[in-house]
């Protein structure tokens, strides 16, 4: 497996992207720089390009309802040109939340939108051909009734550093895992729990590897969560940091009735505590509905505890398909990020 991890914001962005040039020294393999709704992230993936010389960067991911396709293709062929082919496009389409609530545009389609985006990247990048598209989501160029009838097929100016550039999706539900599994060269899930991956999304990952081209190659995974080695209790009760993220999206990153994470954790065997997670933190009662996650989710969506319980953690992620460990590195007494890292490095090969 390689080592990601996702940039922390906790520090400020100066210090974190400091943070990753000393884990890229370690062994870091990839770093995951999200968006949600704060600072737009191509501007930090293109910092962090340029301060470091080997760590792959990758977007985690750019909702596809707040660019146009072209733009998603033009903004990943700049930043794999500025890191000389170490960009990582993580795709996903967030929430109606986020993207009608802050973007105000309408959350619709989003697996067909999904599909369309990555067919129209992927012959941008190509430059084979000027870009042609015609969809039930997107027609470029915009036919003549619909806009001044002036537009042509354009092929991108700049020559893309690679013709292909790695497309990852961020996907929960079934029929969107499949699509994933089908389409995409990686997956990025979210409260991933490997010893019930299977039950949970086996039949989607396989209906979508059944239709999937040779030429993909095998599915690539990542999947973690925050990393913590050491004795003592006072180091698995860091798992307790993941407790306030866990009650957010499946209390309230949603309405009821539609909320994805909420569904998650129904399908992960929490049906009961997702019912009270969700109805305490809409109500407002965010302590409580913290305090509702179950402790066992906390554990097996973490990596907290002496070196060779994390060790077997880590081994738990491999076996479910785990290509790219995910960390969130939370380091103790002398330790630092990095030599979290290090030492976690080691543990894969």
């Amino acid at each position: 497996m390689k080592i990601t991890t996702m940039l922390s914001y906790a520090s400020g962005f100066h210090q974190a992207a400091r943070e990753v040039v000393e884990m890229e020294r370690a062994g870091l393999d990839l770093v995951w720089v999200a968006e949600a709704y704060g600072f737009d992230s191509p501007s930090l993936m293109g910092y962090l390009a340029a301060l470091t010389e080997t760590v792959e960067i990758g977007a985690a991911i750019l909702p596809i309802y707040t660019r146009t396709p072209t733009l998603l293709a033009m903004t990943a062929a700049g930043i794999d040109a500025l890191s000389d082919g170490r960009f990582h496009l993580g795709l996903g389409a967030s929430g109606p939340q986020v993207i009608e609530g802050f973007h105000g545009v309408p959350y619709v389609s989003p697996l067909g939108r999904t599909r369309e985006i990555v067919d129209i990247c992927r012959d941008v990048w190509k430059r084979e051909a000027p870009l042609v598209h015609h969809g039930r989501n997107f027609t470029v160029p915009l036919p003549a009734d619909e806009g001044t009838g002036l537009g042509k097929p354009l092929k991108i100016i700049a020559h893309p550093v690679r013709g292909e550039i790695p497309i990852w999706i961020a996907s929960l539900g079934e029929n969107n895992v499949a699509m994933t599994a089908e389409i995409a060269n990686g997956w990025l899930p979210i409260f991933f729990i490997p010893e019930r991956a299977r039950s949970v999304w086996g039949d989607a990952l396989a209906a979508g590897a059944a239709k999937r081209s040779a030429r993909l190659g095998d599915l690539m995974i990542s999947a973690g969560g925050l990393l913590a080695i050491g004795e003592g209790s006072e180091v698995t009760a860091l798992r307790e940091r993941q407790r306030s993220a866990i009650a957010l999206y499946v209390g309230g990153m949603g309405a009821r009735g539609k909320n994805f994470y909420n569904e998650l954790a129904v399908r992960y065997g929490f049906e009961r505590e997702a019912a009270t997670i969700q109805d305490l933190y809409l109500d407002g009662k965010t302590r409580e509905a913290e305090a509702a996650v179950p402790d066992e989710f906390l554990e097996l969506t973490t990596l907290c505890g002496p070196a060779s319980y994390v060790k077997e953690r880590v081994g738990a992620f491999e076996a479910a398909g785990v290509t790219h460990l995910q960390v969130i590195p939370v380091p103790q007494g002398d330790q630092s990020a990095s030599s979290l890292i290090e030492v976690v490095k080691e543990m894969v090969t």
